[in-house]
């Protein structure tokens, strides 16, 4: 299938439909996790909405929301067949904690969430301002130059500027809409869209040069204070390194209608 993305830079660039597919026991991670370091690595924001998907599945409040996820990168996730399994830690009618793991050929987790969801219901929330951010139609289209191959993660989702760059150092604000289904043959929800999205916070508000260190994050947390809706999702993010090879990135999350949450993300750094 072919995905016309912004400006039309894919056009005529056959690019998969999914970022997994469907196999006997799991799912087969295609060219669309790559992520920026390693052509053979996955980048995590793929393998976070898969772990969401899973622990929703088990969960045993069928109108529950998810409001805060909480992952742990345990090792590099190989781009190629992965398994992912979940379970409910702490059931409940009201409120339950659940658990998710993602491995790759053995039983070592590569990836971990826990994830607390909550019983929805109808209930007069707090007053939120407007979004901040020029909306996507105002936004800049861009794609990012530091993936090392052309068909990537940056491929998953469109782009859309509302200040700062991909390709340049500094807090940055963007807008997604996907391009891709999460698995093949399923929509894909706007909470695992925010997923995919969110853990690029640290890489659109990058301050240290791709080609000179790295600073991957060793986790990634968000805390949402309502389910995410609509097509276009919003991210708004600023990093911090400090003196010691540590970093944190922290940005708030929207759709349309407002602010959904926050993230954080713990940076290891160190030159390349």
């Amino acid at each position: 299938m072919r995905w016309q993305g912004a400006r039309g830079e894919t056009a005529g660039m056959d690019l998969p439909t999914a970022l997994y597919e469907p196999v006997d026991g799991g799912h087969l991670a295609t060219a669309l996790t790559i992520g920026p370091w390693d052509p053979r690595l996955q980048h995590a924001g793929p393998p976070a909405a898969l772990l969401a998907r899973e622990a929703e599945s088990v969960s045993g409040i069928a109108d529950g929301q998810t409001v805060r996820l909480a992952y742990d990168i345990l090792g590099p996730v190989p781009v190629g067949p992965v398994a992912v399994s979940a379970r409910v830690l702490r059931p409940g009618r009201r409120v339950e904690l659940v658990e998710a793991r993602l491995t790759a050929g053995d039983d070592r987790p590569l990836m971990r969430l826990t994830a607390w969801r909550v019983r929805s219901r109808n209930s007069e929330g707090t007053p939120e301002p407007a979004v901040p951010l020029p909306g996507p139609e105002r936004s800049r289209p861009e794609t990012a130059d530091f993936f090392t191959t052309e068909v990537a993660y940056h491929r998953a989702l469109e782009w859309r500027f509302a200040s700062g760059s991909f390709n340049a150092p500094g807090p940055a604000a963007a807008w997604t809409r996907p391009l891709c289904a999460l698995v093949d043959g399923e929509p894909m929800t706007p909470l695992q869209h925010l997923l995919v999205m969110t853990d690029a916070a640290s890489g659109i508000s990058a301050v240290l040069d791709w080609t000179t260190a790295t600073f991957a994050n060793v986790d990634l947390g968000l805390s949402l204070v309502r389910p995410p809706a609509g097509e276009w999702l919003g991210v708004d993010a600023a990093t911090t390194i400090g003196p010691s090879g540590a970093g944190q990135c922290f940005a708030d999350l929207y759709d349309a209608t407002g602010r959904v949450g926050r993230s954080a993300q713990s940076l290891f750094v160190e030159p390349r």
